[in-house]
């Protein structure tokens, strides 16, 4: 699946200045688990959405959640680099108000709503404060993705 053009848009994170960077101590996960766990990062690394590092500023862990169909999925626990995060007041747009000024009009989108945030590429310079540990490896995130401040304001 093609991105986004980074000249079109990227996500930028917002870190207040006066805030130090925080590394959660690592969480112990079941042998069972890390196994699916590892399965799943597997997964995003062949989708070219996460890249190996070594020296960081930020890591965030693993968060197992078992989904209503049984299956496993993982989330990153960003909320201490939320919290460095200024809140943006942009309102969402409402719904019901887009799709009736759209009636009658052929639309055109440059995003693929099924795979929705994943083709927007992270700025550069903030790729290292989305570093996350998993059980074979730290690795960053080089697209935007769920769970991190203001994503709908980008968007």
């Amino acid at each position: 699946m093609p991105g986004l053009d980074p000249n079109v848009i990227v996500y930028m994170l917002a870190i207040f200045e006066d805030v130090k960077p925080i590394t959660q101590s690592q969480w112990r996960f079941r042998p069972e688990l890390m196994i699916q766990i590892n399965v799943k990062v597997d997964k995003i690394i062949k989708a070219n959405f996460i890249h190996e590092v070594q020296y960081l500023t930020w890591l965030a862990n693993i968060v197992p959640v078992w989904k209503k169909n049984g299956q496993l999925q993982i989330c990153i626990d960003f909320r201490d680099l939320n919290n460095a995060c200024p809140k943006d007041d942009f309102p969402l747009p409402i719904t019901k108000l887009l799709v009736h000024d759209t009636m009658g009009f052929g639309a055109l989108s440059f995003m693929d709503g099924f795979s929705g945030y994943n083709q927007i590429k992270m700025d550069l310079k903030n790729e290292d404060l989305t570093a996350f540990r998993a059980p074979q490896g730290i690795y960053y995130y080089t697209v935007m993705l769920f769970g991190l401040k203001n994503i709908g304001a980008t968007c």
